[in-house]
């Protein structure tokens, strides 16, 4: 059964921003189903022009650019909340490919509203806004990450935003957060070789301060892993959720 907006268990939780009950209601209307899809499905292609648009509601994913050769290079993640498709949305087409990383359910939305609320919600259309900045703000640290630290800061920076990410999501259980990636991902993402990436974790483990293996997270020095990644320690701001 779908989850009804008034009732979606992500608006419980302090990380999203709380919305007009008039701001809930188009979005009743605005949302068209769910998506269920497995481990591996391919939720949008690069170069295509989707029909639909997405929030994640639950599970992982990753967005990734495939090169001339056939190598997938990592250019982020999906989490709990992300919206998905706005490129697709905006630009016509998407400018790369967006696959579950475990099973995941989404509300849909169709593309063909969404000029709708842009017209009538102008607020819900400055949140998707508001969105485009984060992501951009997020691309603008990882390139500083990639081109001006050393592998340890790269790694612990990764790591550091998805635990931050991920306690705030609620996903925390006994001191360890879900993290279903390989380590090819992560490499990808922060722009080191596997090997090193795979060096990197090892020091971080062995210096006692992150362990990451069996697809969770394990931080035990939140402030150092922080420090090391060059990141201010604390809670993340409040987002909207479409």
């Amino acid at each position: 059964m779908a989850i009804d907006c008034g009732t979606c268990p992500l608006r419980e939780l302090e990380l999203f921003a709380p919305i007009k009950a008039e701001e809930l209601e188009f979005m009743k209307s605005f949302k068209t189903g769910e998506l269920r899809a497995e481990q591996g499905t391919e939720i949008l292609a690069e170069g295509a022009s989707s029909t639909q648009l997405y929030t994640a509601l639950s599970g992982m994913g990753i967005r990734y650019k495939t090169m001339p050769d056939g190598r997938r290079q990592v250019v982020g993640f999906v989490l709990p909340g992300d919206f998905v498709g706005l490129q697709s949305g905006v630009m016509g087409e998407m400018q790369h490919s967006v696959e579950a990383t475990t099973a995941m359910k989404l509300c849909v939305f169709n593309r063909s509203d969404f000029w709708r609320l842009f017209e009538s919600q102008p607020q819900r259309a400055f949140d998707l806004t508001h969105l485009a900045a984060r992501e951009e703000q997020l691309l603008g640290e990882a390139l500083v990450t990639v081109g001006q630290m050393n592998g340890i800061a790269r790694v612990a920076w990764a790591l550091y935003r998805f635990y931050q990410r991920l306690k705030a999501l609620e996903l925390i259980e006994n001191g360890r957060v879900p993290l279903p990636y390989r380590q090819q991902d992560l490499a990808d993402a922060v722009g080191l070789s596997l090997v090193h990436t795979n060096k990197t974790l090892t020091r971080l483990r062995e210096a006692g301060v992150a362990t990451w293996q069996d697809d969770a997270l394990v931080v035990h020095k939140e402030v150092e892993l922080a420090r090391l990644g060059n990141v201010e320690p604390g809670s993340i701001s409040a987002r909207p959720l479409i």
